[in-house]
């Protein structure tokens, strides 16, 4: 089981990758709604993370890593054309990632009491 959470995880990494970098990514329709998308995708992978690994510093390792990997790609869409450079986008991401976390601790906690 935790192999295939683990591919799931990688996978949706490489899907955020792929997103990110990709000309034409799917839009949400409403003002700021890449906001939500970036708030949601990293948010959810972070999560996943934290089901797969219990202890905190492998949680702190992938939460930075994951905002790393934010602010990266945000820094390489200012360098492509037809991609725009957003730092609203890499806050998105960061607090995605911070309640991807919290969000685990808070199954956890109700899980055990």
């Amino acid at each position: 089981m935790r192999a295939a959470l683990l591919a799931i995880g990688w996978g949706w990494a490489a899907a955020i990758v792929w997103l990110s970098l990709t000309p034409a990514p799917p839009k949400l329709d409403f003002e700021h709604g890449d906001k939500l998308g970036h708030f949601l995708a990293y948010g959810a992978l972070m999560f996943l993370f934290c089901m797969i690994y219990q202890k905190r510093n492998a949680r702190l390792l992938h939460a930075a890593v994951f905002v790393l990997m934010g602010v990266g790609l945000e820094f390489i869409q200012g360098w492509l054309v037809y991609r725009t450079y957003d730092p609203l986008d890499m806050l998105a991401n960061t607090i995605g990632v911070a309640l991807g976390w919290v969000a685990a601790m808070l199954i956890r906690i109700l899980r055990h009491g």
